[in-house]
């Protein structure tokens, strides 16, 4: 078709398909496999600078080739000081359309109203993608100041929803479901993409704050960028029955509170924080949903170094012990969910390496076609100490025996547990590297939290 000869309208209104069609095609290809990467969060909080950034990014850089993708300025980028305790404290920086800035003084890259396209671009060099943290809504002050939205006829008073606000947050108010707040959203991914984003975490939208027309609008923003742009959806747990919303819209959706590292919380009224013990259930719920274009997102992985500011608690080396940090990855591997490293890159001890470069377990997540629970044993209604999974890479079975109890385990797990048929089979521990001669049944001899990883022959 050549348009050069159609009338104005008509023209306009080809190309303006031809770009929709455009933009579905960069969503259809969004997040074909569990996304990859390092988030802030776990060990800077609202701290994180531009040269820790980069220093942690260098370390990402290094692990490409494994797959290891995205690098993501967790929550505090626009606060002038991150250790107030208050919005009036923290002192939000935002531009005269009411869109966050970076701090120049943390991020010296952003100057002259730069924000954050040279760091993206740096990251783009480096041969990886780039991410940043907002909290859904629109900036108090923003809303009292009335500031024009970019790009329409519209203020911030129009789009803001004052009725709505986040919970833990005292930042933000909700935007409306209306040409306003649609106008707001618009301008930011407008913004965002201009500086080469690929990766965006909203907060407080997708737990019992729910607001699924904001992760409409959201969406509907980053299509009309044209920009490839993996939507992450945060906190949980995102309800099950909003499983088909969180899909339509998102790549990535929180299934439980913010994760830390311990094995289980005794806090029987809050899932914060949610421990490790609590996940396989959790998980195995989500399971289903499991596919290309979207990921249930159990958390980030806090492991190993958790300094100089950790989002929670005190700086300190992850309280997991080695199985567990072990057992955490092992689970996150087979159940195909996205890898998100929470620890500093720059402190990484060689067993944390060994988990981050360990190619068959980064192949299972990234390359299983089926994953899931294996078929349990009857038992006398008392919960079992341990938990199996299965998982297919083409041809190739996996099978993964976690202990859940607080004793040492020895079992033997039938093979039709794992989908495998009812014959003698040999295996191959991945951990430990070593060949297990072919038996009757798997057997597994496991201290307390620790697992095991092996490729079915």
């Amino acid at each position: 078709m050549n348009l050069t000869f159609l009338p104005l309208k008509r023209t306009a209104g080809v190309l303006s398909f031809v770009l929709a069609l455009c933009a579905l095609s960069f969503a259809q290809k969004l997040a074909t496999t569990p996304p990859m990467g390092w988030n802030s969060w776990d060990a800077y909080g609202f701290t994180i600078d531009e040269a820790q950034f980069k220093a942690n990014v260098q370390v990402l850089a290094s692990m490409r080739a494994l797959g290891w993708q995205y690098a993501v300025v967790d929550e505090g980028w626009y606060m002038r000081n991150p250790a107030g305790h208050n919005l009036a404290e923290r002192n939000y920086l935002y531009d005269a359309n009411g869109l966050l800035e970076p701090d120049e003084a943390r991020f010296p890259s952003a100057a002259s109203n730069a924000g954050f396209k040279p760091i993206a671009d740096w990251v783009h060099s480096q041969g990886l993608k780039f991410g940043i943290h907002i909290i859904r809504g629109i900036p108090k002050q923003v809303v009292e100041a009335n500031l024009p939205i970019g790009g329409s006829a519209f203020h911030a008073a129009d789009a803001a929803d004052t009725t709505e606000t986040c919970p833990w947050d005292d930042a933000n108010y909700g935007v409306k479901d209306n040409a306003a707040g649609q106008a707001y959203y618009d301008s930011m991914l407008k913004r965002y993409a201009e500086w080469g984003l690929d990766f965006i975490k909203v907060d407080c939208i997708s737990d019992h704050k729910y607001r699924p027309t904001e992760i409409r609008q959201i969406a509907e923003a980053i299509r009309k960028t044209g920009r490839p742009i993996v939507l992450s959806l945060s906190p949980g747990p995102t309800n099950l029955s909003n499983a088909d919303v969180v899909m339509k819209y998102a790549q990535m959706s929180r299934i439980t509170d913010d994760h830390w590292d311990l094995w289980k919380n005794s806090d029987t009224k809050s899932e914060f924080p949610f421990g490790l013990s609590e996940e396989f259930d959790r998980i195995a719920a989500w399971n289903k949903y499991s596919r290309p274009g979207f990921w249930p997102d159990p958390d980030m992985l806090p492991e190993g170094s958790l300094m100089p500011h950790p989002g929670w608690g005190q700086p300190r080396q992850t309280r997991y012990t080695q199985d567990e940090q072990r057992t955490e990855f092992t689970l996150w591997a087979i159940s195909r969910s996205p890898l998100i490293y929470g620890g500093s890159l720059t402190k990484l001890d060689d067993f944390n390496r060994s988990l981050l470069t360990n190619k068959e377990a980064l192949e299972i997540d990234q390359k299983a076609d089926k994953s899931g629970p294996a078929v349990m044993p009857m038992n006398d209604g008392s919960p079992l100490p341990w938990r199996a999974w299965y998982a297919h890479v083409g041809s190739k079975t996996y099978a993964a025996v976690f202990n859940v109890s607080d004793a040492p385990i020895k079992t033997d797990v039938a093979w039709l547990s794992f989908h495998l048929t009812d014959k003698p089979h040999s295996a191959y521990d991945v951990w430990a590297a070593k060949k297990i001669p072919v038996s009757k049944a798997l057997h597994v001899e496991l201290a307390p939290h620790a697992c095991a990883l092996y490729r079915v022959e």
